[in-house]
């Protein structure tokens, strides 16, 4: 075959982030007795995500002001609780060499940061006026929000379980 001389058969291929010093080193700076606070804490936000859109559609289908009144305030806990968790998660991205070396860790900081944009878009939106705020852009932020809350959980996962990053034990 032609191409067998410039192939050997003991050559690999070498990942040169990989050879940089601190890339196995993952284990969370920013944890309660090894257990990561990012990890623990982005949970609120991601639920109070869904919980604002759920409540936008009840109020879109029985008008009553209660369900605009608990969109409000999961849009604006849901924020805020997202504020605390992007702290933490910017400081495990910052801290730890592992996790800064990686591009998977950049595109989920950047996700995420989208996400917090938006999430307090959607409380800011709604805080003169909640009801008036539902239909049809506060239904609307709050599915988009729903969708880039997806993304980002989705990256977050693959952080955590693809290359174990933040984890006690590291890679």
């Amino acid at each position: 075959m032609p191409n067998e001389e410039f192939q050997g058969k003991d050559e690999k291929l070498i990942d040169p982030v990989a050879q940089d010093p601190g890339y196995d080193q993952t284990e969370s700076q920013i944890a309660i007795l090894g257990h990561p606070i990012h990890a623990m804490s982005v949970s609120f936000p991601v639920a109070l995500t869904f919980c604002a859109f759920g409540a936008d559609i009840l109020y879109w289908w029985t008008g009553e002001a209660f369900w605009a009144r608990a969109a409000l305030w999961a849009a604006g806990t849901g924020f805020l609780f997202g504020m605390l968790a992007g702290l933490s998660g910017t400081a495990e991205l910052l801290l730890v060499s592992g996790i800064r070396a990686r591009a998977a860790a950049w595109t989920h900081f950047i996700i995420a940061v989208t996400l917090l944009a938006l999430l307090g878009t959607n409380w800011g939106h709604r805080l003169y006026g909640y009801e008036d705020a539902v239909l049809p852009y506060g239904i609307l932020l709050s599915a988009l929000c729903v969708v880039i809350v997806g993304f980002t959980g989705w990256h977050g996962g693959k952080l955590v379980f693809d290359y174990r990053l933040g984890t006690s034990k590291g890679s």
